[in-house]
């Protein structure tokens, strides 16, 4: 049995809010301010702006620790709390007199871990980017109609099921093959290696669909993995990473040749939708129809005329008769005129080759007598006619200077009208000008 009541008169009795004041002062003078780690657990924020969620254990201990912060904490927070997200926290603990509930009042919130993950993912990022591997021009277009199409996911995971569902909504006739892989945790990055390898060994689909559900940075961590990343830009198969949410952007979206922001949209974008082909195939089967109907009736009416036009031949012989008389009378009345003008033409330059030839005759006879008169004053008898004589040495060579003579000396002269021989007696050089100025 419990212990019995003590007389009023020896025993100290406690009010409700008295006693939560004071277990409320002991918090505080206990833990002034302290710093605690978890997992944000139904998160929301009210009109005022104040915050109110639970604080879970990370490591999955069966432990919870309510939370409030207010509006101006708030605002100071760099990024936006969400449901999953492991995060530090700093304040003091609290007692919220109306339920009695023990609280955590936040000063200050921030990502646990993630900071020097970014950083990581960053310097990681601007280094493979360097090295060209998200360069767009080395991205490859998708096959337009995939008939057989690998996902690389987890078998426990929504992803693969969401891809599925997608895939046999939109286009049924496409064969799936799943390559089963971790998608977190150390061993990870591994295990997507080999099911990227054992794809492109295998190469029996067209494309590949990298995908995994949401999840924090730390979940996502695996598919920033170097290795993987160099293995998806180096792929033969052609790969659309769907990762995580629509904000969630990992380096293995980078490199991959198409990102989706979900693997359903990985789906979607691998596959064209199975109504919009049955009426672009409807459409063109109307186009078909359309053009051979256009083109077999201008057939017919190109049989019809050439039928009509066998059925009366003695009309296009008729035809072609007529056109021969035609050009025939055409003929006889042109070439009497083309004659007519030949002979004219003919008669013309008879008359001016006549004009012309005396004309030239006496140009030429003009010509030669010139020529004749040149010739002749270049004779050379005339010039000894004039009293000069040649001379030469008896041998042919002609004498032009008295330095070719010497006293005694037999010469051979022509004259006008014969010739000499003659024999030098003195020989006497001409004065030059210079010597004669000198004397």
């Amino acid at each position: 049995m419990g212990e019995p009541f003590k007389p009023a008169s020896t025993r100290l009795s406690w009010g409700v809010a008295a006693l939560l004041n004071a277990v409320s002062d002991s918090l505080q003078a206990r833990f002034a301010v302290v710093q605690v780690e978890g997992e944000l657990s139904g998160f929301t924020r009210a009109a005022s702006g104040h915050c109110y969620f639970s604080l879970k254990d990370a490591d999955g201990a069966a432990a919870m620790l309510r939370c409030a912060m207010f509006r101006r904490a708030a605002s100071l927070t760099d990024f936006a709390p969400a449901d999953g997200q492991r995060v530090e926290l700093r304040g003091r603990l609290a007692l919220y007199e109306p339920r009695g509930e023990l609280q955590f009042i936040v000063e200050a919130m921030r990502r646990a871990g993630a900071g020097a993950l970014y950083e990581q993912f960053l310097r990681l990022k601007a280094r493979l980017e360097a090295q060209g591997l998200f360069d767009p021009s080395r991205k490859r277009e998708l096959p337009a109609f995939a008939t057989r199409i690998g996902v690389i996911t987890s078998l426990a995971g929504a992803a693969l099921h969401d891809v599925l569902t997608t895939l046999a909504r939109r286009a049924p006739h496409v064969q799936v093959i799943v390559y089963p892989s971790l998608v977190q945790g150390a061993e990870a990055p591994a295990a997507l290696l080999q099911a990227l390898a054992q794809a492109n060994a295998r190469a029996e689909v067209d494309l590949l669909l990298l995908c995994r559900g949401g999840g924090s940075l730390e979940d996502l961590w695996a598919f920033n993995d170097e290795r993987l990343v160099r293995a998806i830009a180096e792929s033969a198969l052609p790969v659309v990473c769907g990762v995580g949410h629509e904000t969630d952007v990992t380096l293995a979206d980078l490199a991959a040749d198409l990102r989706a922001p979900t693997p359903t949209a990985a789906a979607e974008l691998a596959t064209p939708s199975r109504a919009a082909c049955m009426d672009q195939l409807a459409a063109l089967a109307r186009t078909l129809m359309r053009r051979m109907d256009q083109r077999l009736d201008a057939h017919a009416q190109r049989l019809d005329r050439a039928a009509l036009r066998l059925a009366r031949p003695s009309d296009a012989l008729a035809r072609q008769r007529r056109r021969i008389a035609l050009l025939a009378q055409r003929w006889g009345q042109v070439l009497p005129r083309l004659q007519a003008m030949q002979q004219q033409k003919l008669q013309h330059l008879e008359q001016r080759w006549r004009r012309a030839l005396p004309q030239a005759l006496q140009h030429q006879a003009d010509r030669l007598q010139t020529l004749q008169a040149r010739l002749a004053a270049l004779d050379p008898k005339q010039v000894l006619a004039r009293g000069y004589a040649w001379l030469d040495d008896g041998q042919g060579r002609a004498l032009t200077s008295v330095a070719q003579l010497q006293p005694g000396q037999d010469l051979h002269a022509v004259l006008a009208d014969g010739e000499a021989q003659l024999r030098v007696q003195t020989v006497k050089p001409a004065r030059t000008r210079r010597a004669s100025k000198a004397q």
